[in-house]
């Protein structure tokens, strides 16, 4: 008995009892497989931290700079180079090059944003309708992408642009969203085409699904990937569309975005007076913002695509000594 006591006395005690409703919802919490994968890659986590540096500046901008400095002209403070009263310098008019770069990331990523959103969801919805309904419908989609595709993007932005009086945000993203569609849907319906004839969607046909069900719910999940590739594909080409039309001065000039501080610098011979910061950070600005989607959407591909992805170092080190073998 005092055996059977002692040997009692060696075991260590039992920590708390955890219910299994409170471990299976703690096990509900997880990151979805493709965010998880995202993550792994080292170009997208590159691309999504520049990206995410880029939207917290535009989040907090008024807390760090002066959204009045970036567009009132200001005699007593012109062609100031960057110092530590003015970090990026300032304009010709006196403006501040921080406070014009700060708030015009909001309007230039807001932008880009809202027109890919609009024409993703044009590509989307009318590239994956064309190719599961098939017929008429794929006969009269396929030719207004055609016709657009077709259409020079850019002499038609300039032309609309420059006839319309209201060039505000609503007006850009309309019109650069409305134009940048085309392409992604030729590839979106290429993709629905080689789905369509899966037997989970004859399966989805078979059970009785409406034909939205199955597009909204078959079809789309199985190409999440290259609707998100298009997403940010779009979405850098729209930064850059965007910036080029108001570098034109086809852009609504009163506002702060790094299209109308290059607009401004290039109006006022700023390169050709030596005021190089007047150009070199709204471009630096919009350069580090593609080349962060373009890691994204290099990280995507490699994703969705495993023989785009690297192989790992120990198997590696496993075919080099095989291959020596």
């Amino acid at each position: 008995m005092a055996q059977i006591q002692a040997e009692l006395q060696d075991i260590p005690p039992l920590g708390p009892l955890v219910a299994p409703e409170e471990t299976s919802r703690r096990r509900r919490f997880h990151l979805p497989g493709w965010l998880s994968l995202l993550l792994r890659n080292p170009k997208a986590r590159v691309g999504l931290f520049v990206l995410g540096g880029m939207v917290v500046v535009a989040v907090i901008a008024p807390f760090i700079a002066n959204a009045e400095s970036a567009t009132t002209f200001n005699i007593l403070t012109t062609r100031q180079p960057p110092s530590w009263h003015h970090l990026f310098g300032t304009t010709d008019q006196g403006s501040d090059v921080w406070a014009g770069v700060v708030f015009g990331a909001r309007r230039s990523l807001l932008t880009g944003f809202l027109a890919a959103v609009l024409a993703t969801t044009l590509a989307a919805t009318l590239g994956i309708t064309a190719a599961y309904m098939g017929g008429l419908v794929d006969d009269v989609i396929s030719l207004v992408t055609a016709v657009v595709f077709v259409i020079p993007a850019i002499p038609l932005l300039i032309d609309v642009t420059a006839y319309i009086n209201n060039r505000g945000m609503l007006t850009m993203i309309l019109v650069v969203g409305g134009l940048l569609w085309a392409f992604e849907a030729r590839i979106l319906r290429g993709q629905a085409l080689t789905l369509k004839n899966r037997d989970f969607v004859h399966a989805a046909k078979v059970s009785g699904e409406s034909n939205r069900r199955i597009v909204v719910g078959e079809l789309m999940p199985n190409m999440i990937s290259r609707i998100a590739a298009a997403f940010v594909l779009v979405f850098y080409i729209a930064i850059l569309v965007e910036a080029g039309l108001e570098f034109l001065g086809l852009g609504d000039s009163g506002k702060s975005s790094w299209g109308v501080s290059l607009y401004w610098a290039t109006v006022n011979s700023s390169v050709l007076q030596g005021e190089w910061w007047s150009f070199l950070f709204p471009g630096l600005a919009i350069g580090l913002t593609v080349l962060a989607l373009t890691l994204i959407l290099a990280g995507i591909d490699e994703v969705s695509n495993p023989r785009l992805r690297g192989i790992p170092k120990k198997r590696k080190s496993r075919f080099r000594r095989s291959a020596k073998a």
